[in-house]
């Protein structure tokens, strides 16, 4: 059984830090593209980063330059740093992964959430 489980998420004043984790069970990290995504309120959710099984980055210009996506095999955990945090930030985020080559994959963490408010 897969099972994604966030962590991390809270409350924080603008210009503040979180790092958010994603650990895997049932499933490999490393085998698949891994993304995340947050969804403010009442807004869609959106794909903010992604990471390719050769550890390829890529983020969403709204995010680029002050959040971090990173990978520990041996954790089969994924992390997001984020830093500089705006009030706009505010969401649930999420992971997902678990289709080859695309996104969104088949499994998603249960998200957690972040608020930036002074």
């Amino acid at each position: 059984q897969v099972q994604l489980v966030e962590s991390g998420g809270g409350l924080v004043q603008p210009g503040g830090s979180l790092r958010l984790s994603c650990a895997a069970s049932g499933i490999s990290f490393s085998n698949y593209l891994t993304g995340w995504y947050r969804q403010a309120p009442g807004k869609q959710r959106v794909l903010i980063a992604h990471i390719t099984t050769g550890g390829n980055i890529n983020y969403a210009d709204s995010v680029k330059g002050r959040f971090t996506v990173s990978r520990d095999n041996a954790k089969n955990t994924v992390y997001l740093q984020m830093s500089s945090l705006k009030p706009e930030d505010t969401a649930v985020y999420y992971c997902n992964t678990g289709r080859i080559g695309t996104l969104p994959g088949n499994y998603w963490g249960q998200g957690t959430q972040v608020t930036v408010s002074s």
